[in-house]
């Protein structure tokens, strides 16, 4: 860290690094009214009494917040990853058998649907990538980022920036608007025109909901569909995690096809969990789980691409039919898309 703590004031570190002021509250180090010393010089004035009461060991508050704030600012450098390569190495079945594959390698800008009967272990695939296995799950396997296995500090991070998961369900819990939520998110990144990027975010949102939503809306009261729309186009556009792991994205009422060629666009690699057939289509490969393994990987063949557009025809008249029940129209064989 180039920071040298013994010459920056409290005040200013925290004007350089906003994100410190949440360390120093975590760790219940009382900085208020101490913000133009030091680190070094607040532990020599400091009640003894706090830092007992409070259980404050000054070395390890100090090497930790340096790592905090290396971990920090490496979360917000978004091209510090040029390239990224996960890479599966094989584990076991529920019974006990090896899986069958020698090892598997995803790159960005892919799309991989895992398929699978309900209980079948695609959820523990998509949990195994996100922590990134190290022979310690229940399935051990192993999985390698860009050819290497993640430091515990890595893996177990709350501010892990390799993998964004988007769970079957998303619900809002903070008393915010949906713009209020987007420019939280954007400061806390400290990223560049925070302006245009929210209202980037916030019109491929909509593109994606199945239902208009503005940008007032109190994201409590956004629907599943709009709630899901509103995260992709977020860990689209602002999110530095290159892995983008989905977990059953066809319940959501959102369009699937936009979602997916967004996530792509931006270059990220998406592995999603699907009964979805279109969604399972959709996908470069996909792999098929069984009994807790991995049972097939599948590149999808020409002929599958052509029954996908057939698939597309029949959604489309599918959602024709739900939008024009939704309004109260009655519907008619006769009518044509």
């Amino acid at each position: 860290m180039s920071l040298d703590l013994k010459k920056i004031s409290i005040g200013d570190l925290i004007v350089k690094h906003p994100f410190v002021k949440d360390f120093f509250e975590n760790q219940l180090v009382p900085y208020q009214g101490y913000e133009t010393k030091t680190i070094y010089e607040f532990f020599s004035v400091i009640d003894y009494e706090v830092i007992e009461e409070n259980a404050i060991n000054e070395d390890l508050f100090i090497s930790g917040l340096i790592d905090y704030i290396d971990l920090m600012n490496s979360y917000f450098v978004k091209e510090k990853e040029t390239e990224i390569k996960i890479t599966i190495y094989p584990g076991y079945y529920k019974d006990g058998t090896m899986e069958k594959f020698e090892k598997l390698e995803f790159h960005k800008g892919e799309v991989i649907s895992i398929v699978g009967p309900t209980g079948s272990g695609k959820s523990r695939l998509l949990a195994d990538i996100e922590w990134a296995a190290n022979m310690d799950t229940p399935t051990k396997r192993k999985v390698l980022i860009n050819g290497r296995a993640l430091e515990p500090h890595e893996r177990f991070s709350a501010s892990n920036k390799l993998v964004a998961q988007l769970s079957q369900n998303m619900n809002f819990v903070m008393d915010l608007s949906v713009i209020e939520f987007l420019d939280l998110h954007a400061t806390s990144r400290m990223v560049e025109d925070k302006d245009v990027i929210i209202e980037k975010i916030f019109i491929k949102a909509n593109e994606l909901a199945g239902e208009v939503f503005s940008k007032d809306t109190p994201i409590t009261e956004l629907s599943g569909g709009q709630s899901r729309a509103l995260m992709i186009a977020d860990t689209a556009i602002l999110s530095s995690s290159p892995i983008i792991l989905i977990d059953e994205i066809e319940n959501a009422g959102i369009d699937r096809k936009k979602a997916l060629d967004l996530l792509v666009k931006e270059d990220k690699i998406v592995l999603m969990s699907t009964h979805d057939p279109i969604l399972a289509l959709m996908g470069d490969r996909r792999i098929v789980i069984n009994n807790g393994g991995i049972e097939k990987i599948i590149e999808v063949t020409k002929e599958e691409r052509s029954i996908l557009s057939e698939l597309e025809e029949l959604d489309k008249k599918l959602m024709s039919y739900r939008n024009k029940l939704r309004y109260g129209k009655i519907l008619k064989y006769e009518e044509e898309l």
